[in-house]
């Protein structure tokens, strides 16, 4: 039984708390389903870390407190069986700055940015603030399940030095990259000699006991030495608001050159995100397993009532807590208005350069997703009658 359930049924109610999610649609009766954004409290640890910080009542400049490094080498070996060392973090305050940094760290090696769409809408523009060119290469589809165009990619025009850029587990189509796809993917870009950024945000949450998370450094010390790990609590405890986030880079080059294109513009995390990450990790692992619970059942609920809805096509995520959603039948000029039309705020597809499908947030309460999935069943109802 998931002693969390009345927990996670009964989240605080987010309205006028200034969250971007729920500002969105203030004053509208939009159920809003989009950024990646759990509306779940954060777990007991790491409110009371906040408590006690909030209490002390100094909210100067932090650095990690003790025992956090070893709790993420601890960690890394326990759940990726990858032996990580002290030297080989790098701290950031979010993720999206970290994408930023990679790309500007190796303008001088790179001759191009690749990607896989559809994507995580930073991966679109990291490389183009530096005007590094970008090559979009698409995931293919076999069967329900999105993985990598290895196809296409063996006739991509590529230069040593170029920068390949991996969202994994990928957002937003879900899927979890497993050994194999990894290996012929790390094969690629070492015969190719290229640097590899690995964006594992999400890599806490995986949704399924049989699946396992890999990251590609732990895979070969010849990945290892071309690879930029990205990692954070962030989406997994719900604390992206205090962000703490960080590199993992083995080779110390290249962890030079990340670290130089930080100066001057990049600060380090405050100390209330080293606080509560430390907590997060620390005490959060029973909250952890216990959201992965919550989030297959709301993953289940949603598959079963959108696979009824005439013009839609949804994917089971593999990881992460977003549905990635086909609309491209459906018979209206834009699948997203159409819905906000009918009380549900889901993201555009066209904004992970995939105009017709949405994205879906299960990370909230099941009556809500309920409520959510019963108003785009009776749009997509009403459209069959018009």
């Amino acid at each position: 039984m998931n002693k969390f359930l009345s927990e996670f049924d009964s989240p605080p109610n987010r309205v006028d708390t200034s969250s971007l999610k729920w500002e969105k649609y203030a004053d509208s009766d939009i159920i809003p389903l989009w950024v990646a954004d759990m509306d779940f409290k954060s777990p007991q640890s790491v409110i009371d870390q906040a408590k006690i910080s909030a209490d002390h009542g100094n909210f100067g400049y932090g650095c990690p407190p003790k025992g956090l490094v070893e709790l993420l080498i601890s960690r890394s070996a326990d759940l990726y069986d990858w032996e990580i060392n002290p030297e080989w973090i790098v701290w950031l305050p979010g993720m999206v700055c970290a994408l930023n940094v990679c790309c500007r760290a190796l303008l001088e090696d790179s001759s191009q940015a690749i990607i896989q769409t559809p994507i995580y809408p930073p991966f679109l523009t990291a490389s183009r603030n530096f005007n590094l060119p970008l090559v979009k290469v698409p995931l293919v589809l076999e069967g329900s399940r999105f993985t990598i165009d290895f196809n296409s990619l063996a006739t991509l025009k590529t230069n040593p030095g170029d920068l390949f850029m991996l969202c994994h587990p990928h957002n937003p189509v879900g899927t979890l990259f497993n050994k194999d796809e990894l290996l012929s993917l790390t094969n690629w870009i070492v015969e190719r000699d290229l640097y590899l950024c690995s964006d594992e945000i999400h890599c806490d949450l995986i949704l399924g006991k049989d699946l396992h998370h890999i990251s590609p450094a732990s895979l070969t010390s010849k990945v290892a030495e071309k690879t930029i790990t990205l990692m954070a609590p962030s989406k997994t405890f719900n604390i992206a608001g205090f962000g703490c986030s960080f590199a993992i880079i083995s080779n110390s080059e290249l962890r030079l050159k990340f670290r130089r294109a930080m100066r001057g513009i990049v600060p380090d995390p405050p100390a209330m995100g080293f606080l509560l990450a430390d907590a997060a990790y620390r005490e959060g692992e029973p909250w952890r397993l216990s959201l992965i619970d919550y989030l297959q059942g709301n993953r289940e609920l949603a598959m079963i009532e959108l696979a009824g809805m005439d013009g839609l096509v949804p994917h089971s995520p593999e990881a992460t807590y977003l549905l990635w959603i086909d609309a491209r039948t459906l018979p209206v000029d834009n699948p997203h208005e159409f819905f906000e039309k009918n009380g549900v705020g889901l993201s555009d597809g066209a904004d992970f350069d995939a105009p017709g499908f949405l994205r879906l947030n299960l990370g909230c309460a099941r009556k809500l997703l309920t409520e959510a999935l019963a108003r785009m069943s009776n749009a997509c109802k009403k459209l069959r009658t018009t």
